[in-house]
């Protein structure tokens, strides 16, 4: 009977050593992860500001907008001011013009300096798939239009973390409708 007990240990601390190996090298991972999707976040932003649609195209999964989940959700108090004007307006409705190309080929040709800023950014990770939350002001000409929480799902390719799904809340600004 004290054979039991001493190969139960034995049985225990391999699996907790492996399971602490395993975990080291994975939080390195994790670490350099985590690095890589912030830098997604950061390129996400400067590509704004620089007008660079090549260096936001490559941002994501796919070139093709049908790919790529978009999808914007306005929140109540925005949606009781847009009704004012378009009655027929809705929280959350599909818009195929309404996709990441449409959106920096609008800032690539407005004379606007546009910016979205970002904080209480927040990385999931495993190393291969991530999900990234933040909070966003909109600024066009330093003026903000609108805000939320902003969502992405990330995948880790061949070619690096490529965003594969962008959900955000509008929240209008005072005095924008």
């Amino acid at each position: 009977m004290g054979r039991v007990p001493s190969l139960f240990l034995a049985v225990i601390a391999s699996v907790a050593l492996g399971t602490g190996c395993r975990g080291t090298l994975q939080t390195a991972n994790v670490a350099e992860d985590l690095v890589a999707v912030r830098q997604v976040v950061e390129t996400f932003r400067t590509s704004i500001i620089q007008k660079n649609k090549a260096a936001f195209m490559a941002l994501f999964f796919s070139d093709k907008p049908e790919a790529i989940t978009w999808q914007a959700v306005v929140d109540d108090p925005s949606l009781e001011r847009i009704r004012t004007t378009r009655p027929q307006a809705i929280k959350a409705r599909h818009r195929q013009d309404n996709n990441f190309v449409a959106f920096i080929d609008g800032i690539v040709a407005s004379r606007d300096h546009e910016e979205e800023t970002f904080s209480d950014i927040q990385v999931d990770t495993d190393g291969e798939v991530a999900s990234v939350s933040f909070d966003y002001v909109y600024l066009s000409n330093a003026k903000p239009t609108n805000g939320g929480r902003e969502k992405w799902l990330l995948v880790r390719t061949e070619q690096g973390w490529k965003i594969i799904s962008v959900v955000y809340t509008v929240r209008l600004a005072r005095g924008v409708d």
